[in-house]
């Protein structure tokens, strides 16, 4: 092929790829390269075309063989490039700017734009590539380009600009290499070179820029300078280059140095001069400064430097002057802040720094410095060679001395151990000694000599030549070393005794050294004892407003010590308060705090600071005597004596003893107030101790005498009886060595007497004492006999005139000497009148003068004004109860209504002996009077207001206190009665008797004599009350009675009816004599006379005022007889009188149910206690009545009544009691056991009423029967019983009771013992049981039957069921019949009949039990032995016995258990009955599935299976698959699993 079919074949090649042929182009392409292999245009085509088919690897190969055939060629280079663009594979990306550096050669010969557009593509990858060189050489290439263009200034300064941004941007990320920074020089150069004008704003910029990046090359720096010197010439006024230079100064080592050069110098002033306030300008001076020595100046300047500008050489160089200050602490956090700016490429600075900051931290000392000082030295080891910079370490100290003789710091080093070692303290002396030697200008030396004198001792510190003359050289040496000040200070504080130069000295060092805490508090607490308060205050107050939180503590503390004293208690606190901020464990400072909380009236505040300051500080007893006079403060006595008792116990300390004697006394008014007299006669007696112990410590104090004339007059208030006091023999004044005495009430208050006159000699002049004599004359004028009398009062009245010749202006002096006028033995009632008035004039809110000026006008019978008084008084002081006395007396006086609730209300107020005696007269008149007993007064007066209990507790106290008077006792007696406290009424009418009979008073002596002597009959003493009662005249009526009472209850019917009789001729009303016939009629009943006592209670019925309990009685006496007639004749007669209340709707309630129960109505009995419960809802004994009723009538209820007896129990405690009992019986009738109901079972109901009521014998009967029942669910369920052989014990207990109760409890108990340990298989303990008793009672029929019952069990159990010989069934039937009334005796000799196959006599058997039940009237047993008589006569029809005995056995009895009511398990004997006769019957199956289908809850679930059972069989016989399919569908949902299981094995047997 020519040359013509290439071209041809090229162009069609070409031809292709414009019309996007590729394929068809690549085709031509190989017919060309097969005409001519290295053919270029070919190959360009082939990558192209390649290219467009996205086969860039095959398109790459085509243009680099274009490439190499042609170099110089654009169009394989343009190809190649455009496929490395637009194909995103890395080895491409690698490849594109070579590609694209051969296309700007290509195109800087021929199109200039397309090579500055590639330049431009090439620098955007060199850029992202972070090829800064390559980026310099390319952007450096360009700008000659446009300079060989010959483009303006202008544009060249912008692309060189636009350079200098892409290379400064990348120089902040990485570090450039040499090469390329110089082209950036370059750069920088030919702009400042271009640009214009000269100087200029932008040629400013840029030569910033220039110097900025210059100061970044140190290796640079000649360069930098010069480019500085130009721009300050060129921009004179500008501080930049400046700052740049002193920034350079600063890090290059000459700065630290002891010289600064002239060029750093001039820089630093020049660029203050610019600008005053550059942090560097002050940081260059500060350098030089420090150079220089002047190291004040230097700190100064650094510190303003710093502030401005951050910098670590500034932080290094203040560290320095301020160690040459000796401010160690400072320097040490200089160092600190000169670390954390410092970069880590500064290693040399930052191991400068740490060396300063470890010395600093050894020299200020203390612990914190020391933990600090570690960890610096930790990071000092790990920079630098230990033995390089740790030469001072003391394991070294030897090879240092050794290797430098005369090195001055090895020896004071030296001499710093043996030092430290507490020992050699004259070697040292001479190592220091040496030291200054070597270095006579160190003042550090002389100082270290001097301390060393000074802690040798009070020798060494008075010599002048040693301490005192060292340091003073060492403060001359070195004027700016603050510790040879503070040791000078002490020198003239102590020795010299020089406070003016001491001070001077304290303040010098200060002044070196703000952290000096030692010489601070020093001047401070000089200038406060030279009384300088200004100069101490200004010097707290320069440190405090220095100080940050939690520092400066000496200094908070003076402040508030200071605030505390001028009594400027809120500062004081703040400042204490911070003072603990610093030092929370400072037990001193919480101590200070405390007592400015207290002198604030802070006193919670107080007690926890004292509290805290005790914590820390145990043995502190000022603390826990401060936290016991506030609690004092604060009224909690006991607190307070518990605490002074904590230091009385360790030591004698008067203030404590005398705190804890007012304590004492102030609790014994307190139960005074209350007439607990008991109580506070001992408090009293233990004050007295206390005081008078203090007292023999400190006999100068007036103030202790004076707490013991306190105590000793309080005995006055309680009863002569209580007031028995043991003081000491000193005091009582007997010897003083004997024994302590016993001192009465006058004895007490002779005492008293003394104790006054002694406070009075020690101060004459204090009124109040006078006061306190004189009151304490009065007490004894009317505590002695009557002779002494006027004496006492003559100098209680002379005592009060001086007190207020003292003191005119004291109120209470007047109404004292008002009080002691108006006493019996004065009378001087004028100047009573005066002294109160008077009083009132001088205090004119005085509740006390003017209710005793009330009591004045009333004792002379002026109401009006009296009243008036008594009313100021009143809304003066609400809650003082005279007033409210006076007030109830004068409404005694006129009568009024209001007279009961005042005395009330003053009961209430506080314990007031005529208050109270005032309220109980009223309450007993009250209760005296029965005619008022329906009206709405006698209900607010004595129910709502609880009236009887408040007297009572009232008149308890005030007997307590009065023991004199019988009318109290007999109050008392009275209102005891009526709480039912018949010990305590006792004990009352005895004592009024005993008081009484001391005085000629026939009258009352009669009357409380038939009250003690009712009081004797109640608490069961009847031969005494007989006596009483025959002692009386016998002439009232209620004598006659309580006397008749007494005869019955003692047994003496015929004395008692006789009685009866006379006071039936005594009685005047028709109520009496009903009530007296009706006593009559149950004694007659009593002695067997029925007629009679019907004839006397009809009687009753007749009277013209009938009462109620005639016909309750007659009631009671039909159902005693079983006379249903009677009963409810009776009871229609009673309920005919009208609505009850309170307990007599309880008594018609159960006479009701128990008439229902006789006439055989067992179901009305719920229903009408249910129905009573219903009007009555509030009443418990009802609920309580119904939960009883309902197990012993009607037990298929029995949840119901266990849900009654909850309620009763809820409702009131007292019902609540027997209530858990028939609660628990109920869930016994139910069979609730613990496995059915885990938290609420008859188990856990019978233990609560045991713990309530451990006395009653039927609560521990009843527990007996839970635990047999928990016992027999055991069995049944196949587990092992829990409680067992607890059935001895619970009998033993049940005995031990000893009530009427218990004897009847016996029997039944006996017989569930011996059956639980039947049940437990323990019959040789069942036999020693009967046995154990049969020794006590030989022929004891139910014993008998028990024994008999277990031997039985006994033969059934060892013959394995062998039959019964003929003699032993006749003795098992004579021990029932010894026991005819046991029907449970009649069931088991059935089912013994039964187990021999003698089913006639164990149908008799139940026959005769069915008589028993019926003879008792109780439905349950009825029941029980109608359906055990039924289950017998089955069990012959289910074997199938011929003929119809047993079938109408079995219907009859269960037709008669429906009869009584409602019973599944009749119904279920009836339903297998007729499943036995008649299988396939439609009958059949209804019987059983009204069992099985049935919804109520009352069939149980036994009734419910058996009857699926046999249903089942009965389906499967009629092969009725639907309704068996309906019955295994309920079973499953009822889980009837054995029922699934009857159904698949009968399935399985019919197949």
């Amino acid at each position: 092929m020519s040359n013509k079919e290439v071209k041809a074949a090229l162009k069609s090649a070409k031809e292709a790829i414009k019309n996007k042929e590729f394929k068809e182009a690549l085709k031509h392409c190989k017919t060309v390269l097969k005409l001519e292999k290295n053919n270029y245009n070919a190959w360009v085509f082939i990558g192209l075309a390649a290219s467009e088919l996205e086969q860039p690897d095959q398109s790459q190969a085509a243009y680099k063989k274009a490439v190499e055939l042609e170099p110089e060629q654009l169009l394989a280079w343009q190809g190649l490039a455009n496929l490395y663009e637009k194909t995103d594979q890395w080895d491409f990306k690698v490849e594109l700017p070579n590609a694209y550096q051969k296309l700007v050669e290509l195109y800087a010969r021929s199109d200039k734009n397309k090579c500055y557009e590639v330049i431009r593509k090439l620098s955007n990858i060199y850029q992202s590539d972070k090829e800064h060189l390559k980026l310099a050489k390319v952007w450096l290439q360009l700008v000659q380009l446009k300079e060989e263009e010959g483009v303006e200034k202008m544009e060249l300064v912008h692309l060189l600009q636009k350079m200098i941004e892409l290379l400064s941007e990348c120089i902040k990320d990485e570090e450039q290499d040499n090469e390329t920074q110089q082209h950036l020089i370059t750069a920088f150069e030919k702009s400042m070179m271009l640009t214009e004008p000269v100087p200029g704003e932008e040629h400013r910029k840029l030569t910033a820029d220039y110097v900025n990046y210059l100061s970044k090359l140190p290796h640079e720096e000649a360069k930098m300078k010069e480019a500085c010197r130009s721009m300050l010439s060129l921009y004179p006024n500008q501080t930049y280059p400046l700052e740049v230079l002193c920034h350079h100064y600063l890090k290059t080592s000459k700065m630290l140095c002891d010289n600064m050069d002239e060029d750093a110098v001039s820089c630093f002033s020049r660029l203050l001069e610019l600008a005053p306030n550059s942090g560097l300008g002050r940081l260059g001076l500060g350098t030089k400064a420090l150079g220089e020595g002047r190291y004040k100046d230097a700190v100064d300047d650094l510190k303003q430097g710093l502030k401005k500008k951050s910098s670590s050489t500034g932080w290094c160089s203040l560290a320095e002057a301020q160690m040459k200050l000796h401010r160690y602490s400072d320097s040490a956090t200089s160092c600190s802040q000169g670390l954390d700016v410092c970069t880590s490429e500064d290693m040399k600075l930052r191991d400068k720094l740490l060396r300063l900051k470890l010395e600093a931290l050894v020299r200020t000392g203390g612990e914190k410095a020391a933990d600090e000082a570690l960890q610096t030295f930790s990071q000092v080891m790990q920079m630098v060679n230990v033995l390089g910079f740790f030469f001072r370490m003391v394991g070294l100290l030897s090879e240092l001395e050794a290797s430098h003789p005369n090195l001055a710091q090895g020896s004071a080093l030296r001499g710093l151990t043996h030092s430290a070692e507490g020992h050699f303290f004259f070697r040292c002396c001479c190592i220091f000694l040496k030291a200054a030697g070597q270095s006579p200008d160190c003042g550090e030396y002389c100082f270290l000599l001097g301390k060393l004198y000074w802690d040798m001792g009070p020798e060494t510190r008075k010599d002048r030549s040693k301490a005192h003359t060292h340091l003073l050289k060492a403060a001359k040496l070195d004027p700016n070393l603050g510790c040879a000040f503070r040791y000078l200070g002490h020198y003239y504080r102590e020795v010299a005794n020089d406070h003016g130069r001491a001070q001077g000295c304290y303040k010098k060092a200060f002044q070196l050294n703000s952290d000096d805490d030692e010489s601070g508090s020093a001047a401070v607490d000089l200038s406060m004892g030279q009384g300088d308060m200004d100069n101490a205050l200004a010097i707290l107050q320069s440190v405090i407003e220095k100080a940050t939180p939690g520092s400066a503590k000496w200094a908070w503390m003076r402040r508030g010590l200071y605030y505390l004293k001028v009594g400027e208690h809120q500062r004081a606190t703040a400042d204490l308060q911070a003072a603990l901020r610093a030092d929370p464990e400072d037990w001193v400072c919480w101590e200070c705090l405390g007592e400015a909380y207290l002198n604030r009236q802070s006193f919670t505040a107080a007690l926890k600071a004292f509290g805290k300051a005790h914590q820390l500080q145990p043995s502190s007893i000022y603390s826990v005597y401060q936290a016991a006079a506030i609690k004092q403060t604060l009224g909690k006595f006991k607190e307070a004596v518990a605490e002074y008792l904590q230091i009385t116990t360790k030591q004698d300390y008067v203030p404590a003893l005398k705190g804890l004697g007012e304590c004492q006394l102030s609790l014994a008014k307190s139960l005074m107030e209350d007439c607990r007299d008991g109580g506070a006669v001992d408090l009293i007696q233990q004050a007295i101790q206390n005081l008078f112990r203090a007292a023999k410590l400190r006999p100068d104090l007036s103030c202790l005498w004076k707490l013991l004339g306190d105590a000793c007059t309080a005995v006055a208030a309680v009863s002569p009886n209580r007031a028995k006091v043991l003081v000491p023999a000193l005091l009582a004044g007997l010897d003083p060595s004997a024994q302590d005495h016993t001192l009465n009430q006058a004895e007490m208050l002779k005492v008293g007497e003394r104790c006054y006159a002694h406070a009075l000699k020690l101060m004459p002049e204090v009124a109040s004492l006078w006061r306190d004599l004189g009151l304490n004359y009065y007490h004894q004028a009317t505590s002695r006999d009557q002779d002494s009398q006027p004496l006492h009062l003559e100098k209680a009245q002379q005592c009060l005139k001086k007190a207020i010749k003292m003191d005119s202006g004291n109120h209470s002096y007047w109404n004292a000497l008002g009080v002691i006028s108006m006493n019996k033995g004065l009378e001087n009632y004028a100047l009573a009148q005066h002294c109160f008035i008077k009083s009132i004039q001088a205090e004119p809110n005085n509740v006390v003068a003017w209710t005793n000026l009330g009591s004045l006008y009333l004792k002379k019978d002026n109401i009006e004004l009296a009243h008036e008084a008594f009313k100021i008084a009143q809304s003066l002081e609400p809650l003082y109860v005279n007033c409210w006395i006076g007030q109830a007396l004068i409404a005694e006086r006129v009568g009024s209504y209001d007279t009961m609730d005042l005395f009330r209300h003053t009961t209430e107020l506080r314990t007031h002996m005529e208050g109270v005696k005032g309220y109980a007269y009223w309450v007993c008149s009250t209760l005296l009077d029965k005619k008022n007993r329906d009206t709405e007064l006698y209900r607010y007066n004595i129910v709502q207001m609880n009236a009887i209990s408040a007297a009572q507790v009232a008149l308890s106290k005030y007997t307590e206190r009065i023991q004199s008077d019988p009318d109290a006792f007999v109050m008392l007696g009275y209102l005891n009665e009526h709480l039912q406290l018949k010990m305590q009424a006792l004990q009352a009418y005895q004592r009024a008797v005993e008081l009484l009979q001391s005085v000629s008073s026939s009258e009352e002596l009669a009357f409380t004599l038939g009250s003690y002597a009712r009081a004797l009959c109640n608490s069961g003493q009847w031969e005494e009350a007989v006596h009483v009662y025959n002692s009386t005249p016998l002439q009232g009526l209620g004598d006659l009675v309580g006397l008749a009472l007494t005869y019955c209850r003692a047994g003496l019917f015929p004395e008692s009816i006789s009685t009866y009789e006379r006071a039936l001729a005594v009685a005047s009303s028709e109520k009496d004599k009903a009530y007296i016939l009706t006593a009559l009629a149950m004694l007659q009943h009593r002695q067997g006379n029925l007629d009679l006592a019907k004839t006397l209670l009809f009687k009753c019925s007749v009277l013209k005022e009938p009462i109620s309990e005639s016909l309750l009685c007659l009631c009671a006496l039909g159902l005693a007889h079983r006379d249903a007639t009677l009963t409810a004749a009776a009871l229609t007669e009673l309920l005919k009188q009208g609505s009850a209340s309170g307990a007599l709707v309880e008594q018609r309630c159960l006479l009701t149910c128990s008439l229902l129960a006789l006439q055989g109505n067992y179901s009305a009995v719920q229903r009408e206690a249910s129905r009573a419960v219903h009007r009555n809802p509030g009443n418990p004994s009802l609920w309580a009545l119904l939960s009883r009723v309902t197990p012993q009538h009607y037990p298929r209820k029995a949840n119901g009544g266990a849900v009654a007896g909850h309620v009763a129990c809820l409702a009131s405690m007292t019902q609540g009691k027997r209530a858990l009992l028939y609660s628990g019986v109920n869930q016994l009738a139910s069979g609730r056991h613990s496995g059915e109901a885990a938290r609420r079972n008859a188990l856990k109901m019978m233990q609560r009423a045991v713990l309530l009521c451990p006395d009653d014998p039927a609560a521990w009967a009843g527990l007996m029967a839970a635990c047999h029942t928990e016992n027999t669910s055991c069995y049944l369920s196949g587990s092992a019983p829990r409680r067992q052989l607890l059935e001895h014990t619970l009998m033993l207990v049940v005995s031990d009771k000893g009530r009427p109760l218990a004897q009847s409890l016996e029997g039944w108990v006996l017989q569930q013992a011996v059956t639980g340990l039947m049940l437990e298989g323990q019959l040789d303990q069942a036999e020693a049981l009967c046995m154990q008793v049969l020794n006590v009672s030989p022929e004891h029929p139910a014993v008998m039957l028990s024994l008999r019952q277990v031997q039985c069990q006994r033969l059934f159990t060892a013959d394995g069921g062998a039959v019964l010989p003929d003699p032993v069934l006749e003795q098992l039937n004579k021990a029932v019949a010894m026991n005819p009334a046991n029907l449970g005796a009649w069931h088991w000799l059935a089912e013994v009949y039964r187990s021999q196959g003698l089913l006639v006599q164990a149908v008799m058997a139940y026959r005769q039990s069915l008589q028993l039940a019926l003879q008792l009237g109780v439905q349950s047993h009825q029941v029980a032995s109608l359906l055990r008589l039924a289950l017998l006569a089955l069990q012959p029809c289910m074997v199938g016995v011929a003929g119809n005995d047993w079938r109408d056995l079995v219907m009859e009895a269960t037709t008669e258990v429906l009869k009584l009511g409602s019973s599944p398990m009749a119904l279920l004997f009836q339903a297998l009955l007729q499943f036995v006769t008649k299988m396939g019957a439609r009958s059949t199956r209804r019987l059983l599935e009204r069992l099985v289908y049935a919804s109520s809850e009352d069939i149980p679930a036994t009734v419910v299976q058996v009857a699926s059972w046999y249903l089942l069989r009965h389906l499967h016989a009629k092969n009725d698959q639907e309704l068996i399919n309906v019955l295994l569908q309920h079973a499953k949902m009822n889980g009837n699993e054995r029922l699934l299981e009857l159904h698949s094995r009968l399935t399985s047997s019919s197949s």
